[in-house]
């Protein structure tokens, strides 16, 4: 960078001065840009630090030094073969920007993957620490089954279900993508170091702490946000009532995104907080990593020749809500499905290509093959 200050640099000064999701910082910066703001603040005309107690540790710097600063942490991250990213570059997941004034000003990137083009396909599979051999078992397969289809497996590294979902991926020879707390030149847990080595050999990891920044407990909640917004879908695999994933799984929802649970036995509480998301949040059940892609893309499960054929969750809920006998409008079977007129449509299109419904007049009715319920459940 040749100790000038760019674009770059100054939203690196600023991760460092201001905590992440600072979203008073990150409003200023999208509407004048880092270089104004951090001007702005050695400058001394508008300190956007003296409410976080910041300004004494920026006091009197000139935007040579600052620019020294910036230039010093690039040469740090060099060393360790780590990247900033930062919306615009061609490495910048797009679906980051859904968080508005809380999206990262940046991320640190360490690994031999390309992050945009990883998280064009990815999954986020999050849940319990202290997770017994049954959700173990689940996420690890969920993991190694999205290596196998091209998809991405995101999660934070922790123990429980985060190691899992990591480890069935590496297994399948496909990449994961970890997001840590922490700075990407500290591992956390310690213990998972070598864990978080072949994750970065294979995949990538990704922070917004600076270089060398500590995996604190208010990191862990912020960094959920990113979590879900890398992904297209958020799957909880098992989770207590007070579990930190949940938090994962609810920005997730509130961006949009598709939100699923494993159920698990209901005596035990580590599938509580799973059974909490599915009744009281609408999460969808999901007992299968199939079942997890197809509610993602939407498509016809592949079921073997023989078996009863299982439809993705849309087209059966436009199933079961077109009329055996009489035919319905569009509008009244996408009202009664709980969707969209597009959606239903398109659902509809499905079931008539796949002989399960047919169209009368202005309406839709089943056809034999979609009545008597074959398709249920």
């Amino acid at each position: 960078m040749g100790g000038v200050m760019d674009e770059r640099s100054a939203r690196v000064l600023l991760s460092i001065w201001f905590e992440s999701a600072d979203t008073t910082v990150v409003a200023r910066v999208r509407a004048r840009g880092a270089l104004d703001v951090v001007n702005r603040i050695v400058s001394g005309r508008r300190s956007v630090a003296d409410k976080r107690g910041t300004a004494g540790r920026i006091a009197e710097i000139t935007m040579d030094e600052a620019a020294a600063r910036a230039q010093a942490v690039y040469d740090a991250a060099t060393r360790i073969g780590a990247r900033y990213v930062i919306p615009g570059d061609a490495e910048w997941p797009t679906q980051l920007d859904d968080l508005g004034d809380r999206a990262p000003l940046g991320l640190w990137v360490a690994g031999a993957g390309d992050l945009r083009l990883l998280a064009l396909r990815s999954i986020s599979v999050v849940g319990a620490r202290s997770a017994t051999s049954y959700g173990e078992g689940v996420a690890r397969e969920l993991g190694a089954h999205l290596a196998e289809q091209g998809w991405l497996t995101v999660s934070g590294g922790a123990f429980g279900i985060d190691a899992a979902a990591h480890r069935g991926s590496l297994i399948a020879d496909g990449a994961t993508a970890c997001v840590l707390a922490g700075g990407v030149d500290v591992p956390y847990p310690r213990s998972h170091a070598d864990l978080l080595a072949r994750i970065r050999e294979c995949g990538v990891l990704v922070s917004e702490t600076p270089l060398g920044g500590a995996a604190m407990r208010h990191r862990f909640l912020t960094r959920n946000r990113i979590i879900a917004a890398l992904s297209r879908a958020t799957v909880m695999v098992e989770a207590a009532l007070r579990s930190g994933s949940r938090t994962t799984a609810k920005e997730a929802a509130a961006l949009r995104r598709v939100v699923m649970a494993f159920p698990g036995p209901v005596t035990s509480p580590m599938s509580a907080g799973c059974h909490a998301l599915i009744r009281d949040q609408g999460a969808h059940l999901v007992t299968s990593p199939r079942e997890v892609l197809a509610f993602v893309t939407g498509e016809l499960l592949d079921i073997p020749a023989g078996d009863a054929p299982s439809l993705a969750w849309r087209e059966q809920r436009v199933l079961d809500a077109v009329p055996v006998r009489r035919p319905a409008p569009l509008s009244s079977i996408a009202q009664l499905a709980g969707l969209g007129t597009r959606e239903a449509m398109a659902g509809l299109g499905m079931l008539d290509a796949l002989g399960y419904v047919e169209r009368r007049g202005e309406g839709w009715v089943r056809s034999s093959a979609g009545d008597g319920g074959m398709l249920a459940g």
